[in-house]
């Protein structure tokens, strides 16, 4: 009886398949066909941020998620934006002339009070178009970093959450303490006031509510009880907020297009 080849017994083994050649090259071609290169995505792992094109316009998509990280590192369980990455990152947008504006997508708890109000600062003082959007939550320090663009957006079924500053770890039960938490409490309303459309005394009574949550003190605002408190500007989508920073990125270069000068044929 002819005895059968072992190379038959060994392809029926499972796992023993023969590769398509066409196949072969399939994940590379596939990479290098992909919008999104290997440094945008290696850019987005490291910032939460990542550089978009269309036509003429070049913007910086930047994400604020998790807690605000300041002084101290938290856990690696939390997700986390931090702040020495993201303050040079705009300072960074601001001053690189290819970059026309900036996109801010917030999804955070809060955080670190000083940390927060210091990219919020940044985002407020820049000259670029700024335009920000509250997806899912910007509570307690998101709302500075919400208002701090120059034009907001939140989503339908977003949240804010409006509450006084608080503090864990050990705490001195001594005037001077609580002098200290309102004066930190009287810089959030007073930027909060400056870059947005509700009054100083108007976040001082949704801060300092009562009758809302359960166990704490404050406020939570959905998406269109924000726009009507003035905290933010419209609610809309992520391509709303898209279609604005467009429209601020054009006017803001029709201003800056030198003026032609007038013809000598013209004067005279």
């Amino acid at each position: 009886m002819p005895q059968k080849s072992k190379s038959s017994k060994t392809s029926l083994k499972k796992g023993n398949f023969v590769k398509n050649p066409a196949l072969e090259d399939e994940p590379q071609r596939l990479a290098n066909d992909s919008p999104i290169s290997e440094e945008h995505t290696d850019q987005i792992d490291e910032t939460g941020s990542v550089l978009t094109t269309h036509k003429d316009c070049v913007f910086h998509c930047l994400t604020i998620i998790g807690q605000i990280e300041g002084h101290y590192i938290l856990s690696q369980q939390n997700k986390t934006t931090k702040y020495e990455h993201v303050i040079p990152l705009l300072v960074s947008v601001e001053e690189d002339e290819r970059i026309d504006g900036l996109l801010v997508l917030i999804n955070t708890v809060g955080g670190d009070v000083e940390a927060g109000l210091a990219i919020a600062e940044v985002i407020s003082g820049m000259k670029k178009p700024t335009v920000s959007i509250v997806l899912g939550g910007g509570h307690s320090i998101g709302i500075p970093l919400a208002v701090a663009a120059k034009k907001s957006f939140i989503a339908k079924s977003a949240s804010m959450t409006v509450h006084p500053v608080r503090s864990t770890g050990l705490t001195l039960g001594v005037p001077q303490t609580f002098e200290y938490f309102q004066r930190m409490q009287d810089r959030i309303t007073t930027f909060v006031a400056e870059n947005s459309n509700i009054t100083k005394d108007r976040y001082n009574r949704l801060v300092l509510n009562t009758g809302e949550l359960v166990m704490d003190i404050g406020t939570i605002l959905e998406g269109e009880e924000a726009v009507e408190e003035g905290l933010i500007d419209e609610v809309g989508t992520v391509s709303d907020a898209i279609d604005a920073l467009y429209g601020l990125i054009k006017e803001n270069k029709s201003r800056s297009k030198p003026k032609k000068s007038r013809s000598k044929k013209q004067e005279k």
